[in-house]
């Protein structure tokens, strides 16, 4: 049976902004092979087309998405051992923290560091996602990649030219005339590598790195970090030293706790989000000299 196609979908709700306008198209897949029929339905409707997975790390347009946006709950996963090589399988859906911390209580080791990461596979697999000194391109041996002219190919870590928060497939997806998707690649699949630990080891390793989490987000809707880090220093840092904790633009407000961290304290719209972070850019460049890179995926028509 074919995933349902709604139209008209309000996103805001699926987003960890609570901000953005519908979605033409929307459906929903359980499967990575539902992810794939689904972008088939599109390509001959010419539609583009956008993953939507934890909603982290994204901020939608208020005038939505004109597309077929897929909502990935793809999430099955396997553990493969060969000898001593050990593998996790995950479809694109599965969220990041909550499998780092199933394969961490069956004793397998190597993604304690994504305790707490937002997020899907996929979405980490795409972006490199990480934090707490580990990354995704660490434990990436493969991915299964459907490219937007149909095709579905297995691409080797090396394939990605893997950076900080950034890869081949999020590259070639943010051009400023290619918001709408059209010329993005899909991850299906992810195969990572893992290794045998002591449970009880990694739980106390994933409990430390969640207490510390816990005590750096803000309350509130965010998106999570809205700036990647320069080399040698931090954003939130920079944005500190230039006093922007606190600055408003309607309802889209610098946390207090965290100010590399926009929180929507109600009605907050992408327009508001947008100016905010300008004013934040312009103020760390004309005071500290240093100009900040947004980490977060600007999605739809921005104008």
């Amino acid at each position: 049976m074919s995933p349902e196609i709604r139209e008209y979908e309000p996103l805001a709700r699926y987003v960890g902004w609570r901000i953005g306008g519908p979605a033409r198209y929307f459906g929903v897949a359980t499967r990575a092979t539902e992810v794939a029929e689904l972008v088939q339905w599109a390509r001959p409707r010419d539609l583009p087309v956008f993953i939507l997975g934890g909603g982290t790390n994204i901020l939608i347009a208020d005038a939505g998405y004109p597309g077929l946006v897929i909502r990935n709950r793809a999430m099955g996963t396997r553990i493969e051992e060969a000898g001593e090589e050990v593998t996790l399988v995950a479809e694109s859906g599965a969220p990041m923290a909550g499998t780092a911390r199933r394969v961490a209580a069956q004793g397998y080791g190597g993604l304690t560091w994504a305790e707490g990461l937002p997020g899907t596979i996929g979405g980490a697999i795409y972006g490199n996602g990480g934090c707490y000194g580990g990354d995704l391109a660490t434990n990436l041996v493969s991915a299964t990649i459907l490219l937007p002219e149909g095709t579905i190919e297995e691409w080797t870590q090396e394939r990605f030219r893997y950076g900080y928060r950034t890869s081949t497939l999020k590259h070639a997806g943010s051009a400023p005339d290619d918001r709408s998707g059209s010329r993005r690649a899909i991850v299906l699949e992810g195969r990572l590598r893992l290794q045998r630990e002591d449970s009880e080891k990694l739980a106390q390793e994933m409990a430390a790195i969640a207490s510390e989490r816990r005590s750096k987000t803000p309350s509130g809707s965010s998106c999570g970090s809205s700036f990647k880090n320069p080399p040698g220093t931090s954003a939130g840092r920079l944005l500190d030293q230039a006093g922007l904790k606190g600055t408003r633009v309607g309802g889209a407000v610098v946390a207090e706790r965290h100010a590399n961290y926009i929180v929507n304290d109600g009605g907050a719209t992408a327009a508001d989000v947008l100016r905010l972070t300008a004013i934040m850019r312009e103020r760390v460049l004309r005071q500290l000299g240093i100009e900040l890179e947004l980490e977060v995926q600007l999605v739809g028509d921005f104008g």
